[in-house]
């Protein structure tokens, strides 16, 4: 995400979820806590998911976040990069139901998948 705090929200949001049973990384901001990427820390968390999960599904909150991910990934070595997919989903929501699925033992594609329809979920009038 553009900001930390929105970054670090849904982390929150989808590890209470699942209990931490799926490690989910959190980047958001550039120095001095103001808004904005940084693909240095991107690379960081991605390189540290990749060390404790087969495959890694990044999502971001507006397009350059995910421009900034996409150069991170370039900087990984090849193999690296194909356990890596960047996905369109919205971020909460995204966030959530990838976690629930990664959480069940669902399969990259069916992961990325859920996070995708999770924005057609109708939210309930109350």
């Amino acid at each position: 995400s553009h900001s930390a705090k929105i970054a670090e929200g849904t982390r929150e949001f989808a590890l209470e979820m699942v209990k931490g049973v799926v490690p989910i990384y959190a980047v958001g901001g550039v120095e001095g806590d103001r808004l904005g990427t940084d693909v240095t820390k991107i690379l960081e968390a991605l390189q540290a998911a990749l060390a404790e999960a087969d495959d890694v599904l990044v999502l971001g909150d507006l397009g350059s976040s995910l421009l900034g991910a996409r150069t991170a990934i370039e900087l990984l070595d090849e193999r690296a990069r194909q356990r890596v997919r960047i996905s369109q989903a919205a971020l909460v929501e995204g966030a959530v139901i990838a976690a629930i699925e990664a959480s069940v033992g669902k399969s990259r594609d069916e992961v990325e998948a859920a996070a995708r329809q999770a924005v057609s979920v109708v939210k309930s009038a109350l």
